[in-house]
Formats: C-alpha cells, sequence, structure tokens
C-alpha cells in the first residue's frame, strides 16, 4: 500500500522542478539589439551571467557572423578588447563606399581584473550594421567562454543571436547612421540593464525547456497529492 508519506516529497519535488527550471534557462549568454530591423545600425549587446561550473570568466570571445563585415567593440574597462581580422574572399564594399579586403572574425574580450566571479553578470556591446535579410532570420554570434579551470561554448540551440524583424533599412544617411562612440556607450548603458527585458534576446529555446520542465514539475505535484488521497481513503476502508 502507498503510504501517505511518500507523496509528500513527491510534491516538493514537482514544486522545485517548476521553480528550477527557468533559473536554468535563464543563465545562458544571451544578445538584444537596440533595432533587430534588416539592415539596420544597431548596438547588439551580449550579456554573460555566470562562470563556468563556479569558476571566473578570464575571456569572452566573440564570433562575427560574414554576414556583418564591420563591427565596433565597445571599451570595457575591466577588460582589453582586440579585433581578429580575417580576409574576404572577394572585397566588398562598405557602407562608406570603401572596398574591405578583410572583415572582424571575431571579438576578444579579455578580463584585466582577475576575472569575473561566477554569480557576477557583465556586458559586452558591439556597434554593427544587421545583415538585408529576411524577416524571422537569425544573426548568431557564436560565443566562447574561457574560465580559470574550463570552457563553456555557446552554439547550436544555445547560441546568442537577434531575431530579424521589422521593415527592412535604407542605404546609409543621415537617419539611419552607424552611432557614434559617444551614442554607443550612452546606448549600452541602458541596454546593460533593460537586455534580460529585449524582445531579441535569444533565449527562445530556454524558455520552452523552462515551460516543458515546469509543467512535469506540477504534473509530479499533483500525482503525489493523488496519492496521497487515495492513500487515506484505503486505510479509512480497512479500518
Amino acid at each position: 500500500m502507498i503510504k501517505r508519506h511518500l507523496a509528500i516529497p513527491a510534491v516538493v519535488a514537482g514544486a522545485l522542478l517548476a521553480l528550477a527550471a527557468p533559473t536554468a534557462a535563464s543563465a545562458h549568454v544571451s544578445a538584444s539589439a537596440t533595432s533587430a530591423a534588416p539592415g539596420a545600425y544597431t548596438v547588439v549587446t551580449l550579456s554573460v551571467p555566470h562562470g563556468c561550473e563556479g569558476s571566473p570568466t578570464q575571456v569572452v570571445t566573440i564570433d562575427i557572423p560574414e554576414s556583418v563585415p564591420s563591427v565596433t567593440p565597445t571599451i570595457n574597462p575591466l577588460w582589453t578588447v582586440e579585433k581578429v581580422m580575417v580576409p574576404l574572399d572577394e572585397p566588398v564594399e562598405s557602407s562608406y563606399g570603401e572596398p574591405l579586403t578583410e572583415r572582424v572574425g571575431q571579438v576578444v574580450y579579455t578580463s584585466t581584473s582577475g576575472g569575473l566571479e561566477d554569480g557576477f553578470r557583465d556586458v559586452f556591446a558591439l556597434s554593427l550594421q544587421l545583415p538585408q535579410g529576411e524577416e524571422g532570420e537569425a544573426v548568431e554570434f557564436r560565443t566562447t567562454q574561457t574560465c580559470t579551470e574550463g570552457t563553456a561554448v555557446w552554439e547550436g540551440e544555445d547560441v546568442p543571436s537577434v531575431v530579424l524583424a521589422g521593415a527592412a533599412e535604407a542605404g546609409h544617411g543621415a537617419s539611419d547612421a552607424a552611432p557614434s562612440d559617444e551614442e554607443t556607450a550612452t546606448t549600452t548603458a541602458a541596454d546593460g540593464d533593460a537586455s534580460a527585458a529585449s524582445t531579441t534576446t535569444a533565449t527562445g529555446q530556454g524558455d520552452v525547456l523552462a515551460r516543458v520542465l515546469g509543467v512535469l514539475g506540477l504534473l509530479v505535484g499533483i500525482v503525489g497529492v493523488a496519492l496521497a488521497v487515495i492513500s487515506r481513503r484505503a486505510a479509512r476502508a480497512s479500518a
């Protein structure tokens, strides 16, 4: 016979699953943007919310997609920043009309303060022009997080990305020019606080997983309560 005390841990386990799932899903490195319109000049902000299983983050390497040939990284006072250039197969015309023979393949931030401790968050902002893609297309920024001990690679379903949305932007002009360094710094400060609420945050897959796990947790709790009721009625009937 199933005892009532066995159902109580089931209820507790279900509640813990429901609460823990969103926490796990929100722990990914994510990306947000001030604009997601195809062809828009925007500031993409990547958020790093934790280390590698408790180990501090020392280096953050952001891969720039081939569809984004030019990037202006924002200076972070606690990190050095390097642009790793790679040659282009064929020259392309920049937004300023000058031919480009190479592009930014990676942006590498290296800690100068001993590392970003686990449990603390920092953001890295990149000023760039989004590609002229189709609405709903994801612009992915594969990110490698190198820690004192261990490495985390954010790719595949967990890759930070910006999903193109809205009307395509026109050519380069006064109204849609790339933001200046001062504008970028101001926008970055605002984005750092607002990135968790951005509609372009690349945690869609994680949110789905969180909801599934949460539902499973609630089902476990419901089953536990039902078993407790059945056990109690059976005990009364046999008394």
